[in-house]
């Protein structure tokens, strides 16, 4: 390896700066980093040609032609792994080991028990890591202020029938939960997790003109943000517009009541849109900004990663227990011009530099940036079960996927598949209200079965193709899909989304002995066997993949 492709991580080091680790026997504020590209997902080193030599591509998902202002065409990696020098060996150590005696150790009842028993809040209803927050140990400190200045959890998990938040009070905490679809492969239940995702806009956005908390105010925003992400029209329920400030929601010409928020934003023929209450004076002023494809300054995502928990009926259910607390918020705007600038600048670095590795600003205690406004924060378990500060290592695993990848709108994932007003609780809803159980499969742009598409591309329900159960599920002894079983996932995704009590069993303990390592550098995938044949231990920069013509991921 050459010097060029270590230094961005030894000047780091040199100049203090927030490099970390998180060897069990380091303290979080390590400033050594062990794996040089976290950002680089296990996920990128499988192996796209088969036992039987027949191409896969699950690549497709991730790396796709994008939508601006995501200006980053990453179609090409479908066809090539492009790794910089330091990561050609997979880092991804996890994925080798052999723990079928460690998982047989651990009882079904012990595992059970645990993942029922809640990390994030007590009997009384109050956030545990809050509290340990408040008094936080020393290397927990990144800047020896003696408190802690990162994301302290705020969001309660309590839901009224919109799918707001509310403290013990009774009062919103301005987190909001929203049914979606799961993207497709790493993020379905039957894979290793469940999990939820919560949205709170900045408080401009959930007052009204006078400076108080306005539920039809912040319901409008929401709406309003979801039709530019989305970039379609959104029914709402009917709204006095001359009460949200005179806007024009439906475009009808009138200031009336309105039932859709019309997506009409062409600025250049002169076709602006704006959000309500509070937040019109502040975009007005210029100090919150609308564009499509972009959310709002200040907005946040908090998404809780779970234990699979199984209910009398056999369905997947969220687990009480948390593996992970992941948040995010968009801390400055950046315009399409300077997101373009962005994008052509690491573009030309990684031309000019292949072996160059990418640097992240941040800390354990502040987060991590992915350069586009967004910082994002976590905690996870500690080998106890109790849920810790993640170390800049990794948060750097976090941002590979936020911010690195063709696929995501503004950095994320979920929100752009929220589901139809049509739905429960208008779509507005948590997971603990109504599971994936009985929903019909979601559809591609050009109109394919979206899981389906998946299915036929990989070869497989994963990326590293070990899922055994949903192989003998869908397809037949020669690798082709059964049609019987495609019928059946166009009315009910959870026939392919959730595991059987036996393998959710087994996902759970293998994640258990992950925890009480505390190995999450090594990968976080709870492998129920090894990775064997499936993922690359070393790929070459460079080497094709196999595939000829890459895939449209949407």
């Amino acid at each position: 390896m050459s010097f060029q492709s270590r230094f961005p991580a030894m000047l780091s080091i040199l100049l203090g700066l927030s490099w970390a680790g998180s060897a069990p026997s380091a303290g979080l504020d390590e400033r050594i980093l062990k794996n040089e590209t976290p950002h680089i997902v296990s996920q990128c080193y499988t192996k796209t040609v088969d036992d039987q030599g027949r191409i896969r591509n699950p690549c497709y998902a991730c790396h796709t032609q994008s939508q601006a202002p995501n200006y980053l065409n990453d179609q090409d990696l479908q066809l090539t792994f492009s790794f910089p020098a330091p990561a050609e060996e997979n880092p991804w150590k996890n994925l080798y080991k052999d723990r079928r005696a460690e998982i047989a150790a651990i009882g079904d009842d012990e595992m059970r028990d645990y993942i029922r028993r809640s990390n994030y809040l007590d009997a009384e209803g109050r956030i545990i890591p809050a509290r340990r927050l408040a008094e936080p140990p020393e290397d927990w400190d990144y800047d020896d202020n003696g408190r802690w200045d990162g994301y302290v959890p705020d969001a309660y998990f309590r839901f009224d029938d919109e799918g707001f938040d509310l403290d013990p009070e009774g009062r919103p905490t301005g987190w909001r939960a929203f049914g979606y679809y799961p993207f497709v492969g790493t993020f379905w239940p039957t894979n290793g997790s469940t999990d939820d995702v919560l949205i709170r806009l900045d408080e401009p956005f959930r007052r009204n003109a006078a400076g108080e908390f306005d539920r039809a105010v912040y319901k409008t925003n929401l709406a309003i943000v979801e039709s530019l992400i989305r970039r379609r029209d959104i029914a709402i329920e009917p709204v006095d517009e001359a009460a949200l400030g005179g806007v024009d929601l439906d475009r009808d010409g009138a200031i009336g009541t309105a039932e859709w928020v019309r997506y009409d934003w062409a600025p250049r023929e002169g076709r602006l849109m704006w959000y309500v209450g509070q937040a019109l004076e502040e975009q007005r002023a210029g100090r919150v900004h609308l564009a499509a494809g972009l959310y709002p300054e200040g907005t946040e995502f908090l998404h809780t990663v779970r234990y699979i928990d199984v209910d009398e009926s056999g369905d997947n259910r969220l687990a009480a227990r948390m593996k992970e607390v992941r948040h995010a918020r968009k801390r400055y705007w950046m315009t399409y011009a300077e997101l373009d600038s962005r994008m052509a600048a690491e573009t030309k670095e990684k031309h000019d530099f292949p072996d160059r590795v990418r640097v992240f600003r941040g800390n354990l205690e502040s987060g991590v940036s992915n350069d586009q406004g967004w910082v994002y924060s976590g905690l996870i378990e500690d080998a106890e079960g109790q849920l810790r500060p993640q170390s800049y290592e990794e948060l750097a695993f976090c941002v590979g996927c936020h911010g690195g990848l063709g696929a995501t709108t503004d950095s994320s994932f979920a929100f752009p598949r929220r589901f139809e007003a049509d739905g429960f609780q208008r779509g507005w809803h948590h997971w603990s209200r109504k599971g994936l159980d009985g929903l019909p499969e979601p559809l591609r742009r050009a109109g394919e079965p979206e899981y389906a598409f998946y299915l036929a591309a990989n070869g497989a329900g994963d990326e590293f193709r070990q899922n055994r159960e949903v192989r003998e599920r869908f397809f037949n002894a020669d690798g082709e899909l059964k049609p019987e079983m495609l019928e059946r996932l166009r009315e009910d995704i959870s026939v392919l989304l959730y595991a059987s009590p036996e393998r959710a069993m087994q996902l759970n303990k293998a994640y258990r002995v992950i925890v009480r390592e505390q190995s999450f550098i090594e990968g976080r995938d709870a492998m129920i066997e090894t990775a064997g044949f499936n993922v690359h231990p070393w790929v070459d920069q460079n080497t094709p993949t196999g595939v000829e013509e890459p895939l449209l991921g949407y």
